[in-house]
């Protein structure tokens, strides 16, 4: 399991986005974004100049702490999008949007992904009947996502279901809240991923 040490809100704040991952906290009025749209410490205020570099730098950033991955991970995938067939960022987000501790953050089981990976390490996830404890694991097309039968009234679980989950399902998932079982209906384009990432800029920093 990853292991980011800043606090949520710093790291949204540091990005100047909101990046979810504090669950219902970043819907409301209690967000410190909203509070204070800078970054955090002393200095924040201060005038920065933004190089090419500096942009490309700080969406690689961005883009780890959304997914919350550590600096190795995030590389790892990148290698891995190189290697396969299409554009190489789109195929960057697809292999990190379908993520197991992703998909269950979208299918709203859970109010973020730091909460979906503490699930599914604690072997509270299903895939295709059978428990998965790795947050990692590559979701394929039409398989079912669930939660097990001796976990759907934990915490973690019964808060998102009343809260209804934190975002918008997109359209290339189905999801059941009250069964708490879900399924990819297709793999997901460019268009399909709502991450607010440009992830050309990151492979632009890749390739210098």
């Amino acid at each position: 399991m990853s292991m980011v040490k800043s606090a949520a809100c710093r790291q949204c704040r540091r990005e100047k986005e909101k990046l979810f991952l504090k669950g219902q906290k970043c819907f409301s009025d209690k967000c410190p974004l909203e509070r204070k749209p800078y970054g955090p410490g002393q200095r924040a205020k201060r005038r920065v100049i933004e190089t090419e570099y500096f942009i490309q730098l700080r969406e690689k950033q961005k883009a780890k702490k959304y997914y919350g991955l550590l600096e190795r991970q995030f590389a790892g995938y990148y290698r891995r999008a190189v290697k396969k067939k299409g554009i190489t960022g789109e195929v960057l987000l697809q292999l990190l949007e379908t993520r197991l501790d992703n998909i269950v953050y979208l299918m709203g089981f859970a109010t973020s992904r730091a909460q979906a990976r503490q699930l599914i390490n604690h072997g509270h996830v299903t895939v295709d009947g059978n428990k998965v404890d790795i947050s990692s694991y590559p979701v394929k097309e039409g398989q079912e996502i669930g939660i097990a039968a001796s976990s759907t009234e934990i915490m973690p679980v019964v808060e998102a279901r009343e809260t209804g989950g934190t975002i918008n399902i997109p359209d290339w998932l189905e999801s059941d809240l009250e069964k708490l079982k879900g399924r990819i209906i297709k793999f997901p384009e460019r268009e399909d991923i709502q991450a607010p990432i440009n992830e050309q800029v990151i492979i632009e920093l890749y390739s210098r």
